[in-house]
């Protein structure tokens, strides 16, 4: 049994001290994800560990289950995260997933979470994203066969629409949009969905849809921006927004949910948040007056409504993000300096 559960929300903390006391309480394990691993037999693997989620999700199903076998697989770049999963228990492979002959010598565990590719900074390696979005995740699927695959996806698939709507549904079909690296991403899922149904090979595809971590994600831009005097573009005008510790905790949740052939799932927050409205909340906390610019407009919202009859809501509400953001940018702790990028409209990233 794990040493301790995500807390009721009358025990979150009101802001975080340090990156410590931050991933400590983002990869605490919800009770659902407890009884659901329960559920699941067999050890769990997950590839492309190194990300910006991948660490603290190794992390939360370690402490979901301790006694169970955990293994990160990387090219581990940095020693400082492989370092880090070992502290906390977890095994650590290391596997360029384009080598097809390492994937298929990599343990074959029944359960695999897919986190690997590629989306920022790709111009003038296009061959390389299509590699990386689509090569690795046939190689992956063809060597676990008979494992369960969590792939992660994106929203990204998606056309533009209008919030007001109520959003796109896992119904509405992938679509070519502008940028390659979208594409490249309908690719993974076809890729899944192809030896899923070949080889029997339950799965989900998770259109995920931005995460927060005090140190990236929407909110901590809109924050950024509104503190630094910044201006706010409002065209995409509309997000869906999920604390990360919820969102690692349904991603591992779904190793219980996956359907053969492998299908798509929107994992995102359920509320329709207003990037202008998030922006007069930052301004408030700080007493600085956000400047916009331009004007709301189409925009990549999804709606979440299968998740939430499977998965329930997120624990963490958008006003406790909200603030707890604030907290951290007001007080200058540190960023990865990474964006999200989600204010790009021409799909380069």
């Amino acid at each position: 049994m794990p040493e301790r559960t995500l807390l009721d929300p009358s025990a979150y903390p009101e802001f975080f001290r340090d990156v410590e006391h931050l991933e400590d309480f983002m990869s605490l394990p919800s009770p659902e994800l407890v009884r659901d691993l329960a559920e699941v037999p067999g050890d769990v693997m997950i590839l492309g560990v190194a990300g910006k989620m991948g660490l603290t999700l190794a992390r939360l199903v370690k402490r979901a289950d301790p006694a169970r076998r955990v293994v990160g697989v990387s090219r581990f770049s940095d020693t400082e995260s492989r370092e880090r999963l070992e502290s906390w228990g977890v095994e650590t492979i290391t596997c360029d997933l384009l080598d097809r002959a390492a994937v298929h010598a990599l343990p074959k565990l029944p359960n695999i979470i897919y986190m690997a590719g590629l989306k920022f900074d790709y111009r003038g390696r296009e061959d390389f994203l299509w590699a990386m979005n689509t090569l690795a995740p046939a190689h992956v699927a063809e060597a676990f066969a008979d494992s369960r695959i969590v792939a992660l996806s994106t929203i990204h698939v998606y056309p533009w629409s209008n919030p007001l709507e109520g959003g796109v549904t896992e119904r509405t079909p992938p679509l070519a949009r502008p940028g390659e690296y979208a594409n490249s991403v309908v690719g993974r899922e076809r890729t899944f969905q192809y030896f899923s149904r070949r080889h029997g090979t339950p799965g989900r595809l998770v259109r995920f849809v931005y995460a927060v971590d005090m140190r990236y994600g929407v909110l901590q831009e809109i924050a950024r921006w509104v503190f630094d005097g910044k201006e706010i573009p409002l065209e995409t005008g509309t997000v869906n927004v999920m604390w990360q510790g919820d969102a690692i905790n349904q991603f591992a949740r779904l190793l219980r949910h996956c359907e053969t052939p492998a299908s798509p799932i929107n994992i995102g927050g359920p509320e329709a948040v207003s990037v202008r409205r998030a922006a007069t909340a930052f301004g408030e906390i700080f007493g600085i007056e956000p400047r916009f610019t331009g004007a709301e407009s189409t925009c990549l919202y999804v709606n979440c409504d299968h998740a939430a009859d499977l998965l329930g809501n997120p624990h963490v509400p958008v006003n406790t993000m909200i603030r707890w953001v604030a907290d951290w940018v007001k007080s200058g702790k540190p960023t990865l300096g990474k964006p999200s990028k989600f204010e790009i409209r021409d799909g380069i990233f």
